[in-house]
Parts: C-alpha cells; structure tokens; sequence
C-alpha cells in the first residue's frame, strides 16, 4: 500500500534490528522501500539488502556532505548503476547549511567539491537513464541553476526527485518545472514546518513521493526517536490531512509515482 522512497536500512540503527524493521514494514502495509547510498564504500552493503529483499532497491550516489570518501567517475556510477536493482543515482546535490559550524569556517566558494560532484553525478544519471534522488540544503539556487546547466531542462535529462523537500513553493515549482517529483519527509509532521506545509498542498498528484529519511527525522508523535520505514503512513496522514484527501488516495498515487519513476524497480 505504502511506499517508502528514501531510506537508509543499511545504516546501523537499521540494520542491527533488520528483521524487526522489516517485519514493522510488512504490518504497516508498506510494501516497497529505496534504500538509499551515501557513499561509494557502503554501496556493496546497500545492494546486498536490495539483493536479499524482493521489496527493497538501492541507489548509488556520494552524499553532498561526505567528505574523505572515494570520489566516483562517470565510469564508477555507471557501473553500479548498471547492476540488477540499482534503480537511481544519488544522493547527490549540494549542502551549505551551517557553513562556518559544519564545515570549517569555509565559504560557499571554497565548496567547488560539491558542485563538482553534483555535476558528475548528473552526467552518470543521464548517461545511465536512471533518476537522480537530489539533496539540497540552504543551496536551491546552486542545486536549480547546475541542474538547468547540466541539461535537465532539456529532452535528454535524466530527472528524478528532490528528497526530503525542506524548502518553499517557488523552489518547488521550479523543481516541478524541470520535471522532477517532489518527496516529503517526516518533517512535514513537524508543527512549525510552515514552508514544508504551503509546498506540500502545492506539488500535484502526479509528482508526489512520501518517505522517512530513516533513520533521521521520525514523524511526529514519534520525533527524535529513530525513524523507520513502518512509519511512512504518519507522513501520507499528514499529507492527506493538508491536502484535504484521504490517507488511501495518498498511498496510491505516491506508490503509482514511485513505479512511473524508478521504472527499472517496476520493471523487477
């Protein structure tokens, strides 16, 4: 019923109790799950779960906030992205929050990494065909002008979705006006989210995923606790709730998108 498309079942709050995340999943009626990449080096792991697991898939990506990681080549995405149940790029993106405490004192100039990175990740999507799964954070005008740079305004981009969506209606729309789908998070719960809520009635039908980010940013009455898949249906609630549509319309046009866009999960 439920999809959850942005998760991290490799992660170690996660993955100590895998059976109980799962079976937690099964008795929430979320049947499908994204298991999400970080790095080049926790790949193997993120795809052995999508192996073992008919219900879960695996991106390959390098988080924006990664630092002292293998650094991947068109060629390195291209080859994960070609195994049986890689059905994304990313996360990729870019991340300025908190600059000066969270990385060094060091200005948005001196993170040309980052838009580096973003920019090969872009090139392995389209090459690939596969959607991008982007992270913005305090950089949607970066994130939106390498984007539109980069060609994913035109016949050849690769597309995808713009993960834990934490910023306003014009980003937004301008995400919308590129193609992309637009996810919502746990925080959407969150009572003073306001931004998250006036996006969250504005993105149509057509383009709206729902996820957990676990195990960050559980829902609401759950928040600061860490976060599960089996609890992606509080954040269709919350959705339906603002939206003025039931939980069950939620659930099936979020799963109905989720199939549209990561086509090669639809298609195994």
């Amino acid at each position: 019923m439920f999809t959850d498309s942005h998760c991290h079942l490799n992660f170690p709050e996660l993955a100590q109790r895998l059976p109980d995340v799962l079976a937690a999943m099964q008795a929430a009626q979320v049947t499908r799950a994204l298991c999400i990449s970080t790095t080049m080096e926790e790949f193997p792991a993120v795809r052995a779960l999508a192996a073992a697991h008919p219900h879960i898939w695996a991106s390959v990506g390098v988080h924006p906030d990664s630092e002292g990681v293998q650094e991947p080549a068109v060629a390195d995405l291209l080859a994960a992205a070609a195994l049986p149940r890689v059905v994304a790029v990313g996360e990729t993106g870019l991340d300025y929050y908190q600059l000066a405490e969270r990385k060094g004192g060091r200005s948005v100039a001196q993170l040309q990494w980052q838009r580096d990175r973003f920019r090969t990740h872009i090139r392995a999507a389209q090459a690939a065909r596969l959607p991008l799964v982007i992270h913005t954070r305090a950089a949607a005008d970066d994130t939106l002008a390498i984007l539109r740079e980069e060609g994913e305004a035109g016949p050849q981009r690769a597309g995808g979705v713009f993960h834990c969506f934490t910023e306003n209606r014009e980003v937004a729309r301008a995400a919308l006006e590129l193609g992309y789908c637009v996810s919502f998070s746990g925080i959407v719960t969150f009572k003073n989210a306001h931004d998250v809520h006036e996006s969250a009635r504005y993105v149509p039908d057509d383009r709206l995923l729902i996820e957990t980010d676990s195990p960050y940013l559980a829902p609401a009455p759950h928040r600061g606790k860490t976060n599960s898949p089996a609890w992606v249906p509080l954040v269709a609630a919350r959705l339906a709730e603002l939206r003025g549509q039931s939980v069950e319309h939620i659930a099936r046009i979020t799963s109905d998108n989720f199939s549209r866009l990561f086509t090669k999960a639809a298609q195994s």
